[in-house]
């Protein structure tokens, strides 16, 4: 076996979650493959050496020669298709291609697929929330973050899947040739990874390959860098903060309240979403909008939209105590994030916000805290590091108390809070000054709160 593994005409480039996801995706298939990293101890590492210690294993650099040898390199989204020894396989007529390439044409069911610049995970999330409450039996993953779904191909492992719902990096359409899926969304654009893509317009053409094959697409019709621009004519839908228009879903208004409604049916209030913010309302919409595509009646819409907390750790709802409702916004670690936290939930509360914040600034000017405060805010809790930079960049008549750990940072914001109030974690900080990672963070935060039902 390890003779035929170091002649193998496929090489997997790159090692990581895709790459590990190839290698049992392979081995599972009984096909021979070998595997290069131009890094010296590749994330994944001492998992691949267990799974497949028979199998040879190239670190620290490319090899031309053996690129070129190649029949195939299925190359992970990590690495730039430019770079210089792909490019040269590619020249000479060397197959690449990935992950999702392969899942496409290995899929047996449906595929709905979310790209974008912001929001994927959220839509990808909920999307997923509303097509199980419909009773259908659905596989998560793509590029969503570990713990919350898993690599594309090793989905394929569950065979009773009814669907496929897959968040989906520019990186990783660069490689995928025909999607071929139900219904696909780029959900908005916005300059990211100018560092791997010459201009904007790379960029878009990269995301648009999400759109091959495809038999429905939903378009954001508030930004047209997400329209179909090709030359058949899949089924669109559409979606935008806006009131809705044709086969599209926005925002009505009905005796003062704002109602997400598709066309002229309202479907669900916002005051009855979890999630806050209208970034996060233009994600509801996008999902409710895929889900219409997929034949879900909208009272299972209306009702899986409105038990969905959000994402870990990203103005999550975590619970109504004695009529205060407590968000964990420990993903905020920078002033603007926090600010949209706060404007957010101020937003669509009765009451006033108790912030809890702090760790490490990283030498950030915490001044924009202020006004957001001063608007929809009621007290400040603050913690770790850069409490004491945090206090001095709020205004005089703002309340301040400092709190050692979050357990005391949480009792003291149930202390002052009262019904029709929030209390937030949005730290606009880093978290390792008293966590880990801001998953750490947040968990103790979550579980403080727990603490107090």
């Amino acid at each position: 076996m390890e003779n035929e593994s170091v002649n193998a005409k496929t090489i997997i480039v790159g090692l990581g979650a895709t790459g590990l996801s190839c290698a049992r995706y392979l081995k599972r298939k009984g096909l021979p493959f070998r595997v290069v990293d131009n890094r010296d101890n590749p994330p994944g590492l001492e998992e691949f050496k267990q799974q497949f210690p028979e199998i040879a294993l190239t670190l620290g650099g490319f090899e031309s020669d053996s690129l070129l040898a190649a029949e195939e390199l299925i190359v992970s989204p990590g690495l730039s298709l430019q770079t210089a020894e792909i490019e040269q396989a590619r020249r000479a007529g060397v197959r690449i291609t990935g992950d999702v390439d392969i899942f496409s044409r290995a899929a047996k069911a449906p595929i709905l697929a979310i790209t974008g610049s912001n929001g994927k995970s959220t839509v990808a999330m909920l999307l997923a929330e509303i097509l199980r409450a419909a009773g259908k039996k659905v596989a998560l993953g793509g590029n969503l973050e570990a713990g919350l779904g898993r690599p594309a191909l090793d989905l394929l492992e569950d065979k009773e899947a009814d669907c496929y719902v897959l968040e989906l990096s520019s990186f990783q359409l660069e490689t995928t040739e025909n999607l071929q899926a139900e219904v696909v969304t780029i959900l908005n654009l916005s300059a990211d990874h100018m560092d791997r893509y010459p201009d904007m317009a790379a960029y878009q053409q990269a995301k648009q390959r999400i759109f091959n094959g495809a038999r429905q697409v939903v378009v954001n019709r508030e930004d047209a860098c997400t329209a179909y621009t090709g030359s058949d004519a899949p089924r669109q839908w559409e979606f935008g903060i806006g009131k809705p228009e044709n086969n599209g879903l926005g925002l009505l208004e009905e005796q003062g309240e704002q109602f997400l409604s598709y066309q002229l049916e309202t479907i669900i209030p916002v005051s009855d979403l979890k999630i806050v913010g209208q970034h996060n309302i233009a994600n509801a919409l996008a999902a409710m909008a895929m889900a219409m595509a997929f034949a879900v009646p909208p009272a299972v819409i209306r009702q899986a939209a409105r038990e969905f907390t959000g994402l870990p750790h990203r103005c999550q709802f975590v619970a109504a105590v004695n009529g205060v409702e407590f968000f964990n916004d420990s993903k905020g670690t920078n002033v603007g994030a926090s600010v949209a936290a706060i404007e957010g939930i101020g937003k669509r509360i009765t009451g006033h916000v108790i912030l809890i914040a702090g760790g490490v600034g990283k030498g950030a000017d915490f001044s924009a805290l202020g006004p957001a405060l001063n608007r929809w805010g009621k007290q400040a809790i603050l913690i770790g590091q850069d409490a004491g930079e945090i206090a001095a960049s709020l205004d005089d008549d703002m309340p301040v108390q400092f709190a050692s750990d979050m357990a005391q940072a949480v009792s003291l914001a149930a202390s002052v809070a009262r019904s029709g109030d929030a209390v937030l974690l949005s730290p606009a900080c880093a978290s390792f000054d008293m966590f880990s990672n801001f998953q750490e963070r947040g968990r103790a935060f979550v579980s403080a709160v727990e603490s107090l039902q």
